[in-house]
């Protein structure tokens, strides 16, 4: 069911920080950020030849990552991303094997412009889940 590590994802005070870092210092391409008002979070990029970083820096105060740099007030590691080739056939067989989706269990639009779900931590060893469907 599962494809490739789509992105790991970094929860950031301050993107434009992490994006220099990653930029200047370690010689990484990085995507100019982008908000994404109906996730909550500003995002940017960092493409690697295997895989890809996220920033994720919180937009406004109602923002999920608000919480979790509240947790972990240096950021650090959100969630993986896996990619499906069938997000709602991988849906039904997570929950037909007894995991539970975040949200209403529909597929909502992510970063990619692609649908994403996210599995509750609690069933994936303590780590949030991203799936992507590509």
């Amino acid at each position: 069911m599962l494809g490739r590590l789509n992105h790991v994802a970094i929860a950031v005070k301050d993107i434009a920080a992490a994006t220099r870092v990653y930029r200047e210092t370690l010689g990484a391409e990085v995507s100019a950020p982008q908000d994404l008002p109906e996730h909550g979070v500003r995002v940017a990029f960092v493409t690697l030849p295997n895989t890809k970083i996220e920033f994720l820096e919180p937009l406004g105060a109602a923002s999920p990552i608000v919480k979790f740099l509240e947790k972990n007030p240096d950021g650090g590691m959100h969630h993986l991303c896996y990619e499906v080739s069938d997000i709602r056939a991988a849906r039904d067989a997570l929950i037909a094997g007894g995991l539970r989706i975040l949200g209403d269990g529909e597929p909502k639009i992510g970063a990619h412009g692609k649908p994403v779900l996210f599995l509750h931590p609690k069933d994936c060893l303590g780590t949030l889940t991203e799936l992507e469907e590509v």
